[in-house]
């Protein structure tokens, strides 16, 4: 039997169970939802887009989940709370297999971050998946990417370069051990949004931002909004045993201008360091300081001696960067 768009809706999209704080949520023109008082909205959307930003090979569930988590992740680099979502998908066939894969994936992010779907849009066309997300902070407590001052250090969540060392594999541009493969592909097909860490450190980081297109690029967008340098440690950057036996052309590669780490990129007042580990352990999240913030302009790169690394790396363009 086939699906008509309002019956795949309901059928895998549509959920009966309680959603505090939403007024009115998937049936109507417009969700409505009460903002909590003495808190801002934060508003954020992500495209994926396939063959640009995932693999036709990659599991539905997977897609769900990474579809969600990445959208969730500009969350979490302002501090936020989420609080709902919607979901604009176009599929090339209402393909009820799939559809059922993908929305288990979905919704068991969803629920581990407690955040509902609240509306959204489905239509016939190539696969094309948009996520907005709605989320709340504290009035004037959100994390932005303005806020960094020179002597601040520079952190890192969780590991980087992992997602782009499974692409480097899926061009052929290296090989694994199977093993190895399918847990650098994890990284790459299910990130985990640092939500808890981004709210543990309100008040607590003077800037912030996820790394979704390279490191040194989104290092880049804080630099830029806050009119400032910075000097990065290379060598502190924190691999994965896998990473670390890699070709130090491919580390520099993966680690530096690697995508899809959803990590969080964070800055903070020196005087703030044992506040910064008290955050990381109560996210249960490791944090590793990688860098300082310096009054002159630009980014410079050294090794762990201070010697000058070459910045030739560039991080993910959607304009000027080959299809995956």
């Amino acid at each position: 039997m086939s699906l008509g768009e309002f019956d795949l809706i309901k059928r895998f999209f549509q959920r009966a169970r309680p959603q505090p704080g939403i007024d009115v949520g998937i049936g109507d023109d417009c969700a409505v939802w009460t903002p909590t008082p003495g808190r801002q909205v934060l508003v954020s959307s992500d495209m994926l887009v396939e063959g640009r930003h995932f693999l036709a090979t990659v599991a539905p569930e997977r897609l769900g989940h990474k579809a969600l988590a990445v959208n969730l992740s500009d969350l979490a680099a302002c501090g936020a709370t989420p609080r709902g979502f919607t979901l604009a998908l176009a599929l090339p066939r209402a393909d009820a297999a799939w559809l059922e894969r993908f929305a288990a994936g979905l919704f068991a992010l969803a629920d581990a971050h407690d955040i509902p779907l609240i509306g959204g849009d489905t239509t016939a066309g190539p696969l094309n998946l948009c996520i907005t997300v709605f989320g709340e902070a504290p009035r004037g407590q959100a994390l932005l990417r303005s806020g960094a001052t020179a002597g601040d250090d520079v952190y890192v969540s969780g590991q980087v370069g992992d997602a782009r060392l499974a692409l480097e594999v899926f061009r052929g541009a290296l090989s694994l051990p199977g093993d190895e493969f399918e847990r650098v592909r994890s990284a790459m097909e299910v990130p985990q949004p640092r939500v808890a860490l981004g709210q543990a450190l309100r008040g607590i980081a003077s800037s912030a931002i996820d790394i979704s297109d390279g490191l040194i690029g989104d290092l880049g967008h804080v630099l830029a909004r806050s009119e400032v340098g910075c000097t990065l440690e290379v060598d502190a950057l924190p691999r994965s045993s896998i990473m670390s036996v890699q070709r130090l052309a491919v580390q520099h590669l993966c680690t530096l201008s690697g995508g899809d780490d959803y990590e969080l990129l964070f800055t903070a007042p020196v005087s703030a360091r044992t506040a910064v580990e008290s955050a990381a352990r109560a996210a249960d999240t490791p944090v590793a300081r990688i860098g300082c913030i310096e009054e002159r302009a630009g980014l410079r790169l050294v090794d762990a001696v201070g010697k000058a690394v070459p910045a030739t790396f560039d991080s993910f363009d959607h304009f000027k960067t080959p299809h995956a």
